[in-house]
């Protein structure tokens, strides 16, 4: 049973949602929030302590604090969130290094907590139906946040086997949504068109908000699960969800490379190529385990997920039509530069 319970990334969206959803729970003495930044929003009974997971002082405080659980949520899905690829990529492995030898080292922790990503499977035409958690990738995720989320595994099943005292839930999350978080996924879905690989309509699993964060909080309450996807019931294509936001969906004929600098370069979405992979692949979670052996059930579907981010999307700006006019025309021209298309969309955006 958790007493002492340490988050990472409480200023986070989801990690502050965490924290304010775990300080109702009576039975939890104390909850230390871990973060570089003060939270902009409440963590509840949460006490805030200003401190980074890549300096060894966080084995300190899970020492002094006497911690005995740790959910860690401090690892981050897009480079802008942290100051750059270079900044993410040390927040994330790094960080995640120095968390897991300090937990290895304090004896008063006996569980860890991982908010993982189905990232990990990547995206490909070779991927099965549905990815159990047994399952490898068929083509490992090459850069981002997905390969950082298969290094941080690494280490958390380095950590198990040097810590087989230690209780280990790690949930491989589905694309996570709802009216309040703001990922690489919202934002695609809020551009005033809809740029997309032409020939594919890729399968979209999501999980939402509320069901990510009670979860999290049935894997801090409940027995440990090791490792779990959780995502909602069913599949949505991107031409649904592209309908579900009322905007027009462009098929671009070119790879990802020059997807992702199209997307880019309007300063409209941080994406790399790893997730635009996903936009033409998709991919599929099987969730028995989920069901079975955690004994979690999420309220919302997949589709009901999507249509409550939907319901709180800007409506489209004027304009939007003719920007996607001038976008299909263009498409049709391998001559037309990444730079000139992503101008056009700014525009309308702006």
């Amino acid at each position: 049973m958790a007493n002492v319970v340490l988050i990472t990334g409480v200023s986070r969206y989801l990690g502050g949602r965490f924290a304010s959803a775990l300080s109702k729970d009576s039975s939890i003495e104390r909850i230390v929030g871990i973060d570089v930044v003060p939270p902009p929003h409440s963590i509840g009974r949460a006490e805030f302590v200003r401190a980074d997971i890549r300096n060894p002082m966080i084995g300190r405080i899970i020492t002094q604090a006497k911690v005995d659980t740790v959910v860690h949520m401090n690892v981050l899905a897009t480079p802008t969130a942290a100051g750059g690829r270079v900044s993410q990529k040390e927040i994330n492995v790094i960080g995640t290094m120095q968390l897991l030898a300090a937990c290895q080292k304090a004896t008063s922790v006996k569980r860890l907590v991982v908010k993982s990503t189905a990232a990990i499977y990547g995206s490909s035409p070779r991927d099965p139906a549905l990815f159990t958690e047994d399952t490898g990738p068929k083509t490992m995720p090459t850069s981002g946040f997905g390969k950082d989320s298969v290094e941080v595994e690494g280490y958390v099943r380095g950590f198990s086997r040097r810590r087989p005292d230690a209780e280990i839930t790690l949930l491989r999350f589905a694309n996570v949504i709802g009216p309040g978080i703001k990922t690489a996924m919202t934002d695609y879905f809020s551009l005033p068109i809809l740029p997309v690989p032409m020939g594919f309509d890729a399968r979209l699993q999501f999980v939402h908000e509320d069901d990510a964060t009670a979860a999290m909080l049935l894997a801090v309450r409940g027995p440990a699960v090791q490792i779990v996807n959780i995502a909602g019931d069913g599949i949505i294509t991107v031409t649904q969800a592209a309908a579900m936001v009322g905007r027009p969906a462009v098929p671009i004929p070119f790879g990802a490379a020059y997807l992702g600098s199209l997307v880019r370069r309007a300063g409209l979405a941080d994406f790399s190529t790893d997730q635009l992979s996903f936009l033409s692949y998709g991919r599929g979670l099987d969730t028995t385990r989920m069901r079975e052996v955690m004994k979690f059930t999420p309220r919302h579907t997949t589709r009901e997920a999507f249509l409550d981010f939907a319901d709180h999307v800007p409506p489209v700006l004027p304009g939007a039509d003719t920007a996607a006019s001038l976008l299909g025309r263009a498409a049709g021209s391998a001559l037309q530069s990444a730079g000139g298309l992503a101008g056009r969309i700014r525009q309308v955006a702006g």
